[in-house]
């Protein structure tokens, strides 16, 4: 996909030149201050190529754009500048740019976490979205991507800023509608479909993208953390009301986890596979509103947990972490038909070459693997369901300090979450997921 940059708003700027970079004043940890090396200098390249009457930059701005407890794996900054254009017209220009925190890369061994989501936006994502341009089919699945030079390590994440475009995530603490639920899973059977005709027309992913994060290396440090969460959930688990039907059976199974989680994450050829966004909970899930409040549009970001593999997992992590509770089990079933129905008719779109799954095949692999449900309701839900607070970081999610087992301890207990996990844990055990 080759740059281009959107135009929000042409306006006459100061002609003096100012440099303006600054943190949220909600963000005063040393891993979200903006780094000393974004600057503008960093963009004149990509305006050069993007902009043909682009003469210099006249100002520059970059500040943290989330509250701390709404992203742990990276810093999110929003990045704004004014353009002189020649003949003195002047262009106002916002862009996201992703910056690994520095603790994320001790945490995987050092490994590129943008490895594969470079690989999704530069190569993957615009596939996919051809493949239905093909068809006469207009889909767009994710914000405007560029390509970027910096200082930075693990390199960064540069896109489009979507907020002017009247993008926004829905309120995490109210989680998703039927409105917004049916609208993530209309896009999701788009994605799923796309990437199952690609494999099946063209072949295998690359590596990068098929096994993602899953690296041996990242499966001991998960299994590392797993034993870090998992004494403090269960304690957590014992005042939760009925905890008693469940107790035992989740605790063995959590227990044994680790041990089976690498059988989780083979691919069986035999199955109907997909390529999983693999991170699929509402923070990274932006909704496109009308003027009278209707969705419109829906875009995917953060692709940092791509794997191929059953669509179960993207299934589970939307549905059980993100949806409001008045929708989450009332609804599943319907859910998964109307997910079904629409990956159905992308996959005769697309002239999918195979067979595609029954509903019921669709269930048979959500009962099989539902160990993949017990996760998002572990890790996404309770942050998705925390009110913001400054101890929601990385090193408190993962250590062992006093600190970190006072905030999982809050996470666990909150009183939204033992809303939605006190009806959430009966339904699992009873489908198996605890087997």
């Amino acid at each position: 996909m080759s740059p281009t940059i959107d135009g929000h708003t042409n306006r006459k700027a100061e002609s003096k030149t100012t440099i303006n970079v600054t943190a949220a004043n909600c963000a005063p940890k040393a891993s979200l201050q903006i780094p000393e090396w974004l600057k503008s200098d960093l963009f004149v390249e990509l305006l050069q190529k993007s902009l043909p009457n682009f003469k210099c930059i006249k100002n520059f701005s970059a500040k943290v754009s989330e509250n701390v407890g709404e992203n742990y794996a990276t810093l999110m900054a929003v990045v704004n500048i004014d353009v002189e254009l020649e003949g003195g017209k002047f262009q106002q220009l916002s862009f996201r740019i992703k910056i690994p925190i520095e603790m994320v890369g001790k945490v995987i061994n050092n490994r590129n976490i943008f490895d594969a989501e470079n690989a999704m936006y530069r190569d993957v994502i615009p596939e996919m979205e051809k493949l239905y341009s093909d068809v006469g089919v207009e889909v767009r699945f994710s914000p405007q991507y560029y390509e970027i030079e910096t200082p930075s390590e693990f390199g960064v994440i540069l896109m489009e800023d979507l907020q002017p475009h009247n993008f926004k995530n829905v309120n995490r603490l109210e989680g998703f509608d039927m409105e917004h639920t049916k609208c993530a899973l209309k896009k999701l059977a788009q994605w799923h479909a796309a990437s199952a005709v690609r494999v099946a027309t063209k072949g295998e992913y690359p590596q990068v993208v098929c096994v993602g994060v899953y690296t041996e290396d990242v499966l001991k440090t998960l299994e590392h953390v797993g034993k870090t969460i998992t004494p403090i959930y269960m304690e957590c688990v014992r005042t939760y009301d009925g905890h008693e039907v469940y107790y035992e059976s989740l605790k063995r199974s959590r227990e044994n986890f680790f041990k089976q989680f690498p059988s989780l994450l083979k691919v069986d050829p035999n199955e109907f596979n997909v390529l999983n966004h693999g991170d699929f909970w509402g923070n990274n899930i932006m909704f496109q509103y009308d003027d009278a409040g209707k969705v419109k549009e829906t875009y995917f970001v953060d692709f940092q947990c791509v794997r191929y593999g059953s669509p179960v997992t993207d299934l589970y992590y939307l549905l059980l972490s993100s949806t409001s509770l008045d929708v989450k089990l009332k609804y599943f079933d319907y859910f998964i038909k109307y997910y079904h129905d629409n990956m159905i008719e992308c996959l005769k779109l697309l002239k999918y070459p195979k067979r595609g799954p029954t509903l019921v095949e669709i269930h048979i692999a959500l009962l099989q693997k539902s160990s993949w449900a017990v996760a998002p309701t572990m890790i996404h839900m309770p942050l998705a369901l925390l009110e913001l607070t400054e101890a929601a970081d990385l090193s408190n999610f993962i250590s062992t300090s006093e600190d970190s087992m006072a905030f999982r301890r809050r996470m666990y207990t909150s009183p939204r979450y033992r809303k939605h996990i006190e009806v959430v844990f009966p339904w699992l055990y009873c489908r198996g997921a605890f087997e």
